[in-house]
């Protein structure tokens, strides 16, 4: 049986893949609004925004994980997440659903030489019609 929803994830698109967060790293999906930009920031930071009264810096997520650039649309959204108290918006193309994955459905990602992209996931997750790149969103938000 699965334990207080560890195991639980928001599931959203990149270009055509699948990646998961765990659920209880999300406090919302928003969406697009008006993104201040913010000088010499970054080129992943993508600006800021109000929400509710809070300012929030904007992560490019695939410029972050260097798997091109987010072209906007209706279906664009921005997944507002914590991390150690660090509140970020995450830009993703499109937030699909919540899904549980059982720990055993979950393999450790793919070892290869220097591929920085391998170093922000922490499990791959299998359902039974697609796979669920899982991130890890500590070290994408401490890079």
């Amino acid at each position: 049986m699965s334990s207080g929803g560890d195991n639980r994830y928001v599931v959203f698109k990149l270009n055509q893949e699948y990646y998961g967060l765990p659920i209880e790293k999300v406090i919302s999906i928003e969406k697009i609004g008006e993104i201040t930009r913010i000088p010499n920031a970054p080129d992943y930071i993508k600006g800021v925004i109000n929400l509710r009264g809070e300012v929030i810096p904007v992560v490019n997520l695939k410029r972050k994980l260097n798997i091109g650039d987010n072209e906007l649309n209706m279906n664009s959204r921005i997944i507002v997440v914590n991390e150690d108290e660090m509140v970020v918006g995450l830009v993703v193309d499109f937030s699909s659903e919540v899904l549980e994955i059982d720990r055993e459905d979950i393999d450790k990602p793919p070892e290869t030489k220097d591929n920085q992209l391998i170093e922000y996931i922490s499990g791959i997750g299998k359902t039974s019609d697609r796979l669920i790149i899982i991130l890890d969103l500590l070290k994408i938000l401490m890079d």
